[in-house]
């Protein structure tokens, strides 16, 4: 090769080595860092933001002048910013990079907030338990697609679970049958999407919308004929109670929201700590993974392949299942036609933007949960931010995960590949 031609190379490839990871992540914290400083701070009214522990403007946390806030937080967007684009601190990117968008939102928040408050207990308390069915969703999709099963129906699996609660929970007049409903329904629809795209090899995409648009259909069919008419005998659950832990509930804030609560936000907690142990620490994690990556592999050591998969998308609809027993059991208190609105979708969109892991999943259901709250919060303040802003924000987020602009984000290998025992 000429020397010419090693110069070229070397300088095209020059580009991508500049322009690395870090550095675009510095160039879009930057820019909503001057958003935030600019726009945030010229709009904010000179008026104190409040951040109170109660529900009322009493007992103030934090308090800070609305528009100082957004251009001080702002401020610190930027910095994160250059940091990033700087280069410097590349073990501590992602800790830059978090400081960075709290900075965002927290100048985001003065700006809201200025002349009124944000109760933090409540807001909290909101966000983790809109999160709940979201953290129960998308660990029954990391379930199923780190066995190789791609998961669709998770809207499905919600919404045959809350009507399974809805009508068992008042027929027996019991929460317990009601969440055993629940799971019972999520596994049923778990059983076909198992059966026909593991047995007979019928693509996973297409046959989770389908049991979607089979789970609507006929909950929204029985609804009409059974709970309609007569709703007193078999719609109407018992609300699931809330349970208070004694001394840890009084801790501030984390109390409140962690141990004075419903039985559904511990489940969902311990399950991403379940699971994440079962993924990584014992045998059936590793075989659940070797199945997801290479099954072909995993089948000549002895596994069970089909098995394997059968058994995690089973357990999947479990899950799923008890995540749509929010719906009725603690949300709303009846079953309603469509009543998930297509929590499935996000809960599928948190399991990607968590890079299929259950910790992952968590945080990216508590970011989705906290949107949500937000934009409740805005329309009751009157905010000139279009709630539906707040609520596009998860999904936003998402499309920039998986075009990989804040990291590597891949699914298992052998995801939604049916396997064929040769």
């Amino acid at each position: 090769m000429s020397t010419a031609t090693v110069e070229q190379v070397t300088a095209a490839a020059a580009p991508g080595r500049f322009w690395n990871r870090q550095r675009r992540l510095g160039v879009g914290v930057v820019v909503i860092g001057l958003l935030a400083t600019v726009l945030f701070g010229t709009l904010a009214p000179s008026k104190t933001a409040r951040f109170t522990l109660s529900e009322d403007a009493k007992g103030a946390a934090f308090a800070i002048n609305g528009q100082l806030g957004a251009i001080l937080f702002g401020i610190v967007a930027l910095a994160a910013g250059a940091v990033l684009l700087a280069n410097v601190l590349s073990r501590w990117s992602t800790a830059v990079l978090s400081l960075g968008i709290l900075a965002f939102v927290l100048s985001f928040l003065c700006w809201q907030v200025a002349g009124n408050f944000l109760p933090l207990v409540d807001t909290a308390s909101g966000t983790l338990e809109l999160a709940v069915p979201l953290i129960l969703g998308a660990l029954a999709g990391v379930l199923g697609e780190r066995s190789g099963v791609v998961n669709v129906a998770i809207e499905g699996q919600f919404l045959m679970g809350a009507f399974g609660a809805a009508l068992v929970g008042t027929m027996a007049s019991s929460v317990w049958a009601g969440m055993i409903s629940a799971a019972v329904g999520g596994v049923l629809i778990a059983g076909i999407l198992a059966v026909l795209a593991i047995r007979y090899l019928v693509d996973q995409t297409v046959v989770g919308i389908v049991l979607n648009l089979l789970a609507l259909g006929v909950t929204g069919f029985l609804y009409e004929r059974l709970m309609q008419p007569d709703a007193q005998a078999y719609n109407q659950p018992p609300k699931m109670p809330e349970w208070r832990i004694p001394g840890l509930a009084d801790i501030p804030v984390v109390g409140p929201v962690l141990f004075d609560t419903n039985l559904l936000v511990w489940l969902a907690l311990i399950l991403v700590f379940v699971i994440h142990f079962g993924l990584t620490r014992t045998r059936w994690g590793l075989r659940t993974r070797a199945v997801g990556e290479h099954p072909t592999a995993a089948d000549t050591v002895g596994i069970r392949v089909r098995g394997l998969r059968y058994l995690n998308v089973l357990l999947g609809g479990v899950v799923a299942g008890l995540g749509g027993a929010y719906f009725t059991l603690v949300a709303t208190g009846s079953f309603n036609k469509n009543m998930t609105a297509g929590a499935g979708f996000i809960a599928l969109a948190a399991l990607i933007f968590g890079r299929w892991t259950p910790f992952g999943a968590l945080g990216a259901a508590l970011f989705f949960g906290f949107a949500q709250k937000l934009a409740t919060y805005l329309s009751a303040v009157g905010s000139p931010v279009p709630n539906q802003f707040l609520n596009m924000l998860p999904y936003l987020a998402t499309i920039i995960a998986v075009a990989g602009l804040v990291g590597r984000v891949r699914a298992p290998a052998a995801d939604g590949q049916p396997y064929v025992k040769s």
